[in-house]
């Protein structure tokens, strides 16, 4: 597996000898177990988001079939059976299309609202079902995720951190505004799938029908360029080490073009573009 190391350094002032005296207490507070981060597809096609540890994982949203998503993971060397869980954010086929098979298939649990999962119409087995509520913890293995609301045009949608060893990653795409949960959340990650959906004036000199403009720029549609970056400047955190811009419009943006409005502003954070079209590199995290 190939893997990008982002270390979170803490140095700790104690001589050599108060050090060993006190290494066993005092390390496992300490140490950052590391977290790993994958996009396997970010786009109005199919959005994946794999983040796990040494030996469990998780994937946000299952928008692409069951196979290329075997195919993506085998690719960067993720082992599917260490998924041990999808959490689904809304129900959008572009966020649900490979759910069924790749549930039914590897035995890999569902965590779903239940409204979502009405208005979705999957037809997932009882056995590998369960519902999520915000403002809920669930614990899968070492893994801690947690659900909090979000402003989109679905029943019921959600966004999420992933946190382990005192590391946390989040995912935050199909955003019509900066909310206090986003925000709030945004603002504990170590790393982040921030949306960065559109440019406002490829949108506006675009071929959208000016109703679809609206719904993109509404307070339930997706963040633009710039207003992903006044979450990114305004509300990291110091510990941020790497940001994936997610979730671009094929019509109305352009990977360079967004890369090139965070670049500037990135301060010692790892700036990657999530495609649309292939799996990005395994970032580590520690």
């Amino acid at each position: 597996m190939t893997k990008m190391h982002y270390h979170l350094i803490i140095p700790i002032p104690l001589t050599a000898i108060v050090r060993a005296m006190i290494f066993v207490t005092i390390f496992p507070v300490l140490c950052k177990m590391p977290l790993y981060l994958a996009s396997i597809n970010s786009g109005s096609n199919g959005n994946c988001y794999y983040i796990g540890n040494d030996t469990e994982a998780v994937l946000i949203d299952a928008g692409i079939s069951c196979r290329e998503t075997e195919h993506r993971m085998a690719r960067l060397g993720l082992d599917i059976k260490n998924v041990k869980a999808i959490f689904i954010t809304h129900e959008h086929t572009d966020h649900t299309r490979g759910v069924e098979v790749l549930s039914r298939k590897h035995s890999i649990t569902v965590y779903i609202t239940a409204a979502t999962h009405q208005s979705s119409r999957l037809m997932l087995s009882p056995e590998l079902y369960r519902n999520f509520t915000s403002g809920f913890l669930v614990r899968i293995g070492a893994l801690k995720v947690f659900p909090f609301p979000k402003q989109h045009d679905a029943c019921e949608p959600h966004s999420f951190t992933v946190s382990s060893g005192g590391i946390t990653a989040g995912v935050f795409t199909d955003i019509g505004s900066g909310c206090e949960h986003v925000l709030h959340h945004f603002a504990q990650c170590h790393a982040a799938f921030l949306e960065a959906n559109y440019d406002e004036k490829m949108l506006e000199n675009g071929r959208y029908p000016l109703h679809l403009k609206r719904r993109i720029r509404s307070l339930k549609g997706h963040l633009s360029n710039e207003q992903a970056l006044e979450i990114f400047t305004r509300h990291r955190s110091p510990q941020m080490r790497l940001l994936l811009l997610s979730h671009l419009s094929a019509e109305n943006n352009h990977p360079q073009l967004a890369y090139n409005v965070f670049y500037p502003h990135a301060n010692g954070t790892k700036i990657v573009v999530a495609s649309r079209h292939v799996e990005s590199e395994v970032y580590m995290i520690s």
